[in-house]
């Protein structure tokens, strides 16, 4: 794998101190899975980023162009991440965004990460955050470029600790979602569940696939409201992103929880758009 930097279509690595994704965060972003050449669910991606534009009112470059590039930088890779970032682009000093600011679009090409296969095998082990999500309902669901709360929970361990990843609650003590996950429960009764997003917490690509794939065998999930007491009291929990497909979560403080048949057939889909162990 070749690392690789593209700032608007440009081999560079360089954006203006101007630039209002430095500045401000002013902007989306998305990060994406590469197997053999190919990007998983590269539609719904292209979806979110579309839709978080349109919600910021940023002028995104057309569809197709930013596919052709997409594809252009994972062709011939077997195994990699690309993170597309679009922002308003160069403004002058100031919250207001300039009107007639020209978008930038940053495209980065990375080496996969080394994670256990244990993690989706066996399971992880997962810890509450002491960080805690506002609730910002204009915002809620977007992938936008300030993920400060994100960085600040995920400082809150280390590599030589036992966690894999961190639980994030909300300010009234909602679960919300992993620093860089979406949670799902299987309660004791057969609910299923995930954690309703419509006041904050990203609304993943690989969260939208597993719902839609549930309706689509007779299995629906469930969008709530979840609190710690109930996520505890769970048969099944785990986590998912696009990159990592699912980790099973085994432990989460004292509370051990069994990798059940539910979890392995939402991995089985998961694998089915090609993200996930083989």
């Amino acid at each position: 794998m070749t690392e690789a930097f593209w700032v608007n279509g440009e081999l560079r690595d360089q954006v203006s101190v101007s630039d209002r994704g430095l500045q401000y965060g002013d902007g989306v972003f998305e990060t994406l899975p590469v197997k053999h050449g190919q990007i998983a669910l590269l539609a719904y991606h292209l979806d979110r980023l579309y839709a978080g534009c349109e919600r910021l009112a940023i002028n995104a470059p057309s569809r197709e162009k930013l596919q052709s590039e997409l594809l252009s930088a994972a062709c011939g890779e077997q195994h990699a991440i690309l993170k597309l970032l679009i922002t308003r682009g160069v403004g002058g000093r100031g919250y207001r965004p300039p009107p007639d600011s020209e978008t930038t679009r940053i495209l980065t090409r990375h080496p996969w990460p080394d994670h256990p296969s244990a993690w989706s095998g066996v399971g992880i082990q997962l810890r509450v955050c002491s960080t805690r999500l506002g609730h910002n309902s204009r915002l809620a669901g977007l992938k936008h470029l300030n993920r400060l709360e994100q960085v600040l929970a995920r400082a809150e361990w280390s590599e030589r600790e036992p966690w894999q990843e961190g639980l994030m609650l909300d300010e009234e003590g909602a679960v919300i979602e992993g620093t860089m996950t979406n949670v799902f429960v299987c309660m004791a009764d057969g609910r299923r569940i995930t954690s309703e997003l419509s006041r904050c917490g990203v609304a993943g690509v690989m969260r939208r696939h597993l719902l839609e794939r549930a309706v689509e065998a007779g299995e629906p999930v469930q969008e709530a409201q979840l609190s710690l007491k109930e996520l505890q009291a769970a048969r099944e929990v785990f986590v998912c992103n696009s990159l990592i497909g699912i980790w099973p979560v085994r432990r989460l403080d004292n509370q051990e929880y069994a990798v059940g048949d539910w979890t392995r057939r939402m991995q089985h889909w998961a694998r089915e758009a090609g993200i996930g162990t083989d």
